[in-house]
């Protein structure tokens, strides 16, 4: 969809993280609703299940193959429609993700900005910027009325790798 990187690097709460950003022709509260709710999610990334009254959820990856197991994502803050803090840890494994969605309304019109650190490797970037420009115009397409499917992961990866890893060298 987007036919160059958009991600930018940014320091959130002290990590090395990528930040993008998304603006919808929708109010705040349906925005909240496509990045919150498990059944908006899985159109264009994901499904979550259990209760996030307990503070965590569990979250699966819907099109990355068959192989992927579900994250636990932590709820660290949640300040609905405009602010959530996710930390997400993938069983077996010691990495730690930090993701902060923030939503700004002005005049019907929406901004998403979302980060996600790349972790104590900056290599990480390589997967994680190219990802996100992925997933989150996905998202974009899904809530405009398009079919997510038509967009192509090789567009994204790894012809976007180069400039993520280039932003943390």
């Amino acid at each position: 969809m987007t036919s160059t990187p958009t991600g930018r690097r940014a320091t959130v709460d002290g990590l090395d993280s990528i930040a993008f950003d998304r603006t919808f022709r929708a109010g705040i509260k349906d925005v909240w609703a496509a990045v919150t709710e498990s059944d908006r999610l899985a159109r264009w990334i994901g499904e979550w299940t259990g209760d996030p009254s307990t503070g965590s959820v569990d979250f699966r990856m819907l099109y990355e193959g068959d192989e992927h197991h579900a994250e636990l994502l932590t709820i660290e803050e949640c300040r609905a429609p405009h602010r959530l803090v996710l930390t997400s840890q993938v069983p077996g494994q010691e990495l730690t993700w930090h993701m902060t969605l923030t939503l700004l309304e002005h005049e019907g019109t929406t901004t998403l900005t979302f980060t996600q650190s790349v972790g104590d490797d900056p290599a990480m970037a390589g997967g994680v910027g190219p990802g996100w420009d992925y997933y989150l115009d996905r998202l974009v397409v899904a809530e405009t009325g398009g079919d997510p499917a038509s967009v192509d992961f090789g567009d994204y990866h790894p012809v976007r790798a180069q400039h993520y890893l280039d932003m943390f060298s």
